[in-house]
C-alpha cells in the first residue's frame, strides 16, 4: 500500500497519565483493519532497559557493539548504546504509511494533545499549535477554534479524522483509506491474513409484520405452501452458508454453528427471526447472521403472498457479536 504514497507522521503530547499509550493502543488495530501499515515511535525520558541482563543483546552491548540487531520469526529489534534521533527512528519506519509518535512535545511535527482531567490542562506551547485536541473534558476546550476536539474515548471518529485531515490533508478522495479498493480504486477483497484466528459469534434478528387472517393460517399450517415457519429456518441456514456468493467483499468463512430461531408473536402480529452464527476464523460473521434473517424473512413472504401482499419485513439488525480487533457488540 505504501507504493507511490506519502507517509504520515503524527505526535501524540500530553503528560503521563494522560492516557496517550492507551488511545495509540487502541488506534492501531483500528488503522490496520483499513488497510494502513501502522508504525508506533515512543519517546521516554526515563532509563529502560531494552533487553535482559545475560542475554546474547546484552553481551553484545557490554561488548561495545554500537548497534545490535536480532530478529525472530516474528519480531525485530534494534539496539544501541546512544539514543537515536526522531529523524533515525522515522528513516527506519519508512515502509509504514502513518506512523505513531508518543511524545516529542517540541518536535517539528504534527501533533494532537492527549490531556484528561487528572493530569491538567498545561500543554506545551499554544493550543494552536496543535492538530486536535483530545480530552476526557472537552467543555473546557469549547473555544477552541479551528482545532477539532475529540472525547478521550471516541476512538473511531479520532482514526477517521487521522484518515481524513491527516493522511490526506487536501481533502481528495483517496482510495487507499477504504478497506474495499486499492490506491488506484479498483475493487478488492480486503487482506485479512495478518489477523488472529479467534473464536467469533454474531446474531442477528428480523421482524415480519402479518395480518391476523395470515398470522392465524401460519399458526394452524393453513398455507397451502406448507409449514412456513419449517421452510423459513432452512432458508435462514443456507443463506447463511451463501453469503459469500450475494456480498461481493465478504469473505467466504467455515462456519461452525447456524442456529435460526422463528417464532409466532401474536402480541404484535408478527414472525420473530434471530440467527446465531458462530466461527474460528480471521474475519466475523455478522454478515451471515443478517443474511440468514433476511432470506428467512423473504422466505416468510413468498410462502405467504399468496393470501396477503403487504407483508412487511423490518427491523434487520445486527443485535450482537463477540471476537475482532474492534471487540464485543451489543445492539440498543
Amino acid at each position: 500500500m505504501t507504493s507511490g504514497r506519502k507517509r504520515a507522521v503524527l505526535g501524540f503530547a500530553g503528560y503521563s497519565g494522560s492516557g496517550k499509550t492507551t488511545l495509540i493502543e487502541k488506534l492501531i488495530p483500528i488503522l490496520k483493519e483499513r488497510g494502513y501499515k501502522v508504525a508506533v515511535i515512543k519517546h521516554d525520558v526515563h532509563d529502560f532497559k531494552m533487553d535482559e541482563e545475560g542475554r546474547d543483546t546484552y553481551r553484545f552491548g557490554r561488548a561495545g557493539a554500537d548497534t545490535v540487531m536480532i530478529s525472530s520469526g516474528s519480531h525485530s529489534a534494534r539496539l544501541s548504546n546512544r539514543p537515536f534521533s526522531l529523524e533515525e527512528m522515522l528513516d527506519d519506519a519508512d515502509g509504514a504509511d502513518i506512523v505513531l509518535v508518543e511524545g516529542y512535545k517540541r518536535a517539528d511535527i504534527p501533533k494532537v494533545f492527549v490531556t484528561s482531567i487528572r493530569t491538567g490542562y498545561e500543554t506545551a506551547g499554544e493550543v494552536s499549535e496543535y492538530r486536535a485536541v483530545i480530552s476526557d473534558d472537552r467543555v473546557r476546550y469549547a473555544d477552541a477554534g479551528m482545532i477539532p476536539v475529540f472525547d478521550l474515548n471516541d476512538i473511531n471518529g479520532i482514526a477517521e479524522w487521522i484518515i481524513k485531515d491527516i493522511m490526506c490533508p487536501e481533502g481528495k478522495e483517496d482510495m487507499a483509506g477504504f478497506t474495499h479498493f486499492d490506491g488506484d480504486g479498483n475493487a478488492r477483497m480486503v487482506n485479512v491474513s495478518e489477523k488472529d484466528v479467534t473464536v467469533r459469534t454474531a446474531t442477528a434478528g428480523a421482524k415480519v409484520l402479518v395480518n391476523k387472517t395470515t398470522f392465524e393460517l401460519i399458526k394452524g399450517g393453513g398455507i397451502k405452501k406448507g409449514d412456513v415457519l419449517t421452510v423459513a429456518q432452512i432458508a435462514g441456514i443456507m443463506g447463511a452458508k451463501r453469503t459469500p456468493e450475494l456480498i461481493p467483499m465478504c469473505h467466504p468463512v467455515i462456519i461452525d454453528g447456524t442456529d435460526v430461531r422463528i417464532t409466532l408473536n401474536e402480541e404484535e402480529m408478527s414472525v420473530d427471526i434471530e440467527a446465531d452464527i458462530r466461527c474460528t476464523g480471521r474475519t466475523g460473521v455478522e454478515m451471515e447472521a443478517i443474511c440468514a434473517c433476511s432470506v428467512a424473512a423473504m422466505t416468510v413472504y413468498d410462502m405467504c403472498k399468496s393470501v396477503q401482499r403487504d407483508i412487511e419485513i423490518t427491523k434487520i439488525r445486527l443485535l450482537r457479536k463477540t471476537g475482532g480487533v474492534h471487540g464485543d457488540y451489543v445492539g440498543v
